[in-house]
């Protein structure tokens, strides 16, 4: 039995518990661009392509927004298909008038950096071609600023935004955690990711499959968790390619002695930041 996860694995979706249902649908479809596919009293689901589910809302009663500095999601990020989607993505956000908190050239992908109404972060990116940084990503990763005027000119004519294009996808979620050797153990030593890159004993970039990173990790914000009532990461998703998979990887989990809740609709597990990883096939 394998130790390593599958190379196929990436992440699936992000579950946000929110004080504001309404306020933050409107800014997730009308300025981040993406598609209602479901909507209830308490939950919307969201989608890029109509069907797959990518990000979910769900309010609850009692929430209080979570405090700053604390463990948890530091940003989510949406893949977007090409570097064309992220200069209109960007033309978008400057009509919105929408306060950016970054933008940065990694090397091996440009990205943009925002937070929604409730101080969730978010990263809207695109990656440079698999062949200019796979194997490479500890040499070729920086945090330079990017070259806006640059990616501008790779717009495509007059073509207008219309939302996320439908080939968008979660491509990587970073985490606040308390302890990186605890993190790390439980990522790479029993999940089975791999180490891409490492800065110093503060952050981690682990991934499958020799993408840059699906996962970050770093120990910015200090090692107190936030109250239990608070808005912020409630669940994120890994997709496996199948359900043999699937399988195989839970069974593995199990004799690490992991807790893996079958109780639900999909195999749980818990993390060290005490968020939800729903495990899925695609």
């Amino acid at each position: 039995m394998t130790t390593s996860i599958h190379p196929q694995v990436r992440i699936g979706h992000v579950h946000l518990l929110v004080a504001n249902l309404d306020n933050m649908t409107r800014f997730y479809r009308d300025v981040i661009g993406f598609k209602v596919t479901e909507q209830q009293a308490q939950k919307v689901t969201f989608t890029a392509d109509g069907h797959t589910p990518l990000l979910v809302l769900e309010q609850r009663e009692g929430l209080s927004l979570m405090p700053q500095r604390t463990t948890g999601l530091y940003h989510f990020a949406i893949l977007l298909p090409d570097r064309a989607d992220l200069a209109r993505a960007l033309l978008h956000l400057a009509e919105q008038k929408v306060p950016t908190q970054g933008a940065s050239d990694h090397g091996f992908s440009e990205a943009l950096y925002l937070n929604d109404p409730e101080g969730n972060g978010i990263e809207i990116y695109a990656d440079r071609p698999r062949s200019e940084w796979e194997g490479r990503v500890e040499q070729v990763g920086t945090t330079g600023a990017l070259q806006v005027e640059d990616l501008l000119r790779a717009a495509a004519g007059n073509e207008s935004w219309l939302g996320l294009p439908e080939q968008t996808i979660i491509g990587h979620i970073h985490l606040h955690v308390g302890d990186l050797k605890e993190a790390n153990q439980f990522f790479v030593g029993q999940l089975g990711f791999k180490i891409e890159m490492s800065m110093a004993d503060h952050a981690l970039f682990i991934a499958a499959g020799g993408y840059h990173h699906h996962i970050g990790l770093n120990t910015w914000a200090g090692s107190e968790r936030p109250p239990a009532n608070s808005t912020g990461l409630y669940l994120y998703s890994l997709l496996f390619p199948d359900s043999a998979v699937l399988n195989e990887t839970i069974a593995r989990l199990r004799q690490l002695d992991i807790m893996v809740d079958t109780s639900t609709v999909h195999p749980t597990i818990i993390d060290t930041t005490g968020s939800r990883i729903e495990l899925r096939t695609t």
